[in-house]
């Protein structure tokens, strides 16, 4: 566990005075500059990356730089692979073993040829293995996908995504919400009456994506002792679910809009948790939440919205909680070690065009939940932090 939390008014190490520690961080800031200047400089000399490319020790990093920008640059093209073979169903098609190019041809309606260079650029990827001459099956990327339908839910949504960006910058000079993404997500932004087909769109797409993440969180958090707990902006209801199913004696309660609510009370109902569950129909952007619960927990819903927004949730989760409750944020966040660019590089684009949100590092959310009232804010180190990462925070 990594304590989050921070003493401000901590003597400075060594018995510094403030503007010691200023004029610390201003030298530390200007030698970082000068050396970046520097290096860019030699990197940037084409007689540097000539020798760098010839030197035997210099070799391995000039062509690991050399695979990363032709990855940046040609992202796009694979992401597009991506997308055609989930699209022509070929992971599922290939799930019993290889077949041949003629048949799988014959079976996504494609050309011999055009099935052949698709199969040879997914093999490329690992998302195929090529086992004969003539024949395709599933890679060990492509078996993974097939191993979570909700991951093809995400692949399809992005083309939505990819729209936007065939003109980055005019993305980036537009009004921010003004791209096509953000008109399929207006239940995201808290609308008072959201189009029915886009909040069960994102409903689904969120619920269908939710296994795997909810497995991560409870595999994380020890919720035996919680009597009940109040999953905000919990959609149709997936994690809490998940959550009851995993803990007999547990509560739970469900807070997110109309007929989003609705949904949630579908999916309880038939799973059986009907007696065990009950749902607030409301906006956490009001500013209350329903009191009676001894955990609260926000899966996936503050990166969606602005700084105001979600001091608006912590502090209306904070008067909610009696002293000793628990708060439980679990989302991906910036700044995740071993995935730098999936903060910033991923979903600081995607909220952009959303419309709403950003990404955040967990001493950032730690800071705001502190500054909304919680005290000890505790990281759980979860199984694949790429995809979640767990804060609790305590009354």
């Amino acid at each position: 566990m990594t304590i989050l939390t921070a003493n401000r008014d901590r003597p400075l190490p060594g018995g510094k005075t403030p503007e010691a520690k200023v004029f610390g961080q201003t030298l530390a800031s200007w030698l970082h500059e000068w050396f970046i200047g520097h290096r860019n400089r030699l990197l940037a000399s084409a007689a540097f990356q000539a020798f760098a490319a010839r030197n035997p020790l210099t070799r391995p990093i000039a062509r690991d730089r050399a695979g990363t920008l032709f990855a940046m640059a040609t992202g796009f093209v694979h992401a597009r692979i991506l997308y055609a073979c989930v699209e022509l169903g070929l992971f599922v098609r290939l799930a019993d073993g290889p077949r041949s190019v003629s048949d799988i041809a014959e079976s996504c309606d494609l050309p011999l040829d055009s099935a052949r260079t698709l199969l040879l650029a997914a093999s490329s990827l690992d998302l195929l293995t090529r086992t004969g001459p003539d024949r395709f099956g599933l890679g060990e990327l492509g078996a993974s996908v097939l191993g979570n339908p909700g991951l093809e839910g995400m692949i399809r949504h992005h083309s939505v995504l990819y729209r936007d960006l065939v003109d980055p910058v005019g993305l980036l000079r537009k009004p921010r919400g003004s791209a096509e993404l953000s008109a399929i997500w207006p239940y995201a932004v808290g609308s008072a009456s959201p189009d029915p087909a886009a909040m069960d769109r994102y409903s689904r797409l969120m619920g269908e994506t939710q296994a795997m993440i909810s497995g991560h969180i409870l595999d994380t958090l020890d919720l035996s002792a919680t009597r009940v707990l109040m999953d905000v902006g919990g959609g149709n209801g997936a994690f809490l679910a998940a959550a009851l199913a995993r803990h007999a004696s547990l509560a739970g309660h469900l807070v997110d809009l109309p007929g989003v609510a609705d949904l949630a009370k579908a999916r309880f109902s038939a799973a059986g948790l009907a007696t065990r569950t009950s749902v607030t129909a409301t906006s956490f952007l009001d500013g209350a939440l329903p009191s009676g619960a001894d955990a609260i927990s926000f899966v996936r819903v503050l990166h969606d919205h602005d700084d105001p927004a979600v001091m608006i949730a912590l502090r209306a989760a904070r008067a909610a909680l009696a002293p000793g409750g628990r708060l439980i944020i679990a989302e991906p966040m910036a700044g995740t070690r071993g995935a730098p660019a999936m903060g910033h590089g991923y979903f600081g684009i995607y909220l952009h065009a959303m419309g709403t949100g950003r990404p955040r590092t967990a001493r950032e959310l730690g800071a705001m939940a502190r500054a909304a009232g919680f005290t000890r804010v505790l990281e759980r180190a979860t199984p694949i932090p790429l995809l979640v990462r767990i804060l609790v925070a305590e009354v």
